[in-house]
């Protein structure tokens, strides 16, 4: 999703086989990765070389005059977010090292940018660098209909090849239909993001219920909140929240070649089948069974994360993206993260992407900003603020929290348990599994009805 945040090609089989993908949305309330020291986060199956590329391509002061040139800049994240501050910083360092220049930044909605990119994009009031959300439903689609620059010569002159591993690139390479994992260049990401269970440490305490390892556990601690008159689960059906629960569900019954089948369309999917029968009805379960209020039908994103913040709810289940928020945010009780109980998979890839409209005026100035969103000393600034860097010094980062939120994503990678986001595969995808999983909270729809629902538009948009 996101958060919110798709087709067959080779070399996405290989990624997915080799390095277990990377990729929902972002830090503000939406959707929305080095290894050693060196390297970075989470990247250190991927990319043994980015040291020497983040120092080779550092930004230094020009002696250029840049008076009367403007960056007209967008993203949706969070000022108090990992990725927030972080760009904050870096529009600071770009100006410093262009003087004279303008920055234009303007803050926009997750769903704002999603719900109107294609029009934006087609007109003259396009920025010249932009925060999107990846995969084939967005940026591939974007990129296909020749609406965002072709940035495949611009990452290998500044690097950007050498400090993205094969993994963290699949989503930044689309072909000329859309599909992601191979052909040219049209977005970068700085990040890396996955989905967890965060949990109240306070509240689990106050009620005895141990950190579940197993679905059947999460089932019994769920069950504990319930008697002691609590609900357990924050979520959002209005939005991307909800339907991650039923693919975090669906996935605990699934295996990689699973994911490549409904993911990238290498064979059929059955939505009948154990993996979507399982989370509809399970999900649905937890509805009837009081885990999730059927208030969550017209809950946003953003409600769900204040509701978490405010000791609401012990648990909620999203992604990386609002850690960094809640380490700033969460001042009155103790909170953690696990993985969804007994998955080897978890939704989960490269962040979201900056990209370059075709029709931007100062291009130039944009390469040169994503550049410093990737150098060393600004995924320094990304890490510590709670992010997952993908080219940060982790010898840098003390924070504990931090360190674990690394340590879960690296684990991932190594285990090849990142799994994408459920509205991937095919345009406009994302609208219908919100609805759906409106349908199941409010049990307007039987889950078999639910499945019938989604597998339509998802068999409409396989490829030709």
């Amino acid at each position: 999703m996101f958060r919110t945040i798709r087709k067959p090609f080779s070399v996405l089989v290989v990624a997915v086989m080799t390095f277990g993908l990377v990729a929902c949305n972002a830090g503000s309330s939406t959707p929305s990765p080095g290894a050693s020291a060196s390297t970075g986060a989470s990247a250190s199956s991927e990319a043994s070389a980015s040291t020497g590329a983040s120092a080779s391509n550092a930004a230094s002061p020009s002696t250029t005059d840049y008076t009367g040139r403007t960056l007209k800049l967008w993203h949706y994240e969070s000022a108090d977010g990992a990725m927030g501050k972080a760009w904050t910083a870096a529009i600071q360092e770009f100006k410093d090292t262009h003087p004279g220049v303008t920055v234009a930044y303007e803050n926009k909605g997750f769903e704002q940018i999603r719900q109107t990119a294609q029009m934006i994009l087609n007109s003259d009031q396009a920025p010249d660098v932009m925060e999107l959300n990846k995969g084939n439903a967005t940026a591939g689609l974007l990129s296909s209909e020749g609406l965002l620059t072709d940035l495949t010569d611009v990452a290998k002159a500044q690097g950007w090849d050498k400090i993205l591993g094969p993994s963290l690139q699949t989503t930044c390479m689309y072909t000329d239909k859309g599909i992601m994992g191979s052909g040219k260049w049209y977005g970068v990401s700085d990040y890396g993001e996955y989905v967890a269970v965060f949990y109240n440490k306070d509240m689990f305490a106050k009620n005895n219920v141990q950190v579940p390892t197993t679905l059947a556990e999460f089932g019994t601690a769920m069950d504990t909140f319930k008697k002691a008159g609590i609900t357990p689960i924050a979520t959002a059906g209005a939005e991307y929240p909800a339907q991650q629960i039923v693919y975090e569900l669906a996935l605990s019954k699934a295996d990689r070649q699973w994911v490549n089948d409904y993911q990238l369309y290498q064979k059929a999917v059955d939505f009948h089948g154990p993996q979507l029968t399982f989370g509809a009805e399970t999900f649905a379960q937890w509805v009837q069974k009081g885990y999730i209020s059927k208030a969550a039908t017209s809950m946003k994103a953003e409600d769900m994360g204040v509701a978490f913040e405010k000791g609401t709810n012990p648990i909620m289940i999203s992604g990386s993206w609002w850690y960094g928020r809640f380490m700033t945010e969460i001042k009155n009780f103790q909170w953690g993260i696990f993985l969804f109980p007994g998955n080897k998979l978890a939704p989960g890839s490269g962040g979201n992407l900056w990209v370059v409209p075709q029709g931007a005026k100062e291009k130039d100035l944009a390469y040169d900003f994503i550049n410093i969103t990737l150098q060393q000393k600004n995924q320094n600034i990304l890490a510590n603020a709670g992010g997952v860097p993908v080219n940060a010094d982790l010898s840098q980062i003390t924070d504990p929290k931090i360190k674990d939120l690394n340590q879960t994503f690296s684990d991932l990678l190594k285990n090849d348990g990142i799994a994408f986001y459920p509205d991937w595969p095919a345009a406009g995808y994302y609208d219908v599994l919100v609805a759906g999983s409106q349908d199941l909270i409010s049990a307007s729809k039987t889950p078999s009805q639910y499945l019938d629902f989604i597998a339509g538009p998802y068999n409409a948009g396989k490829p030709q």
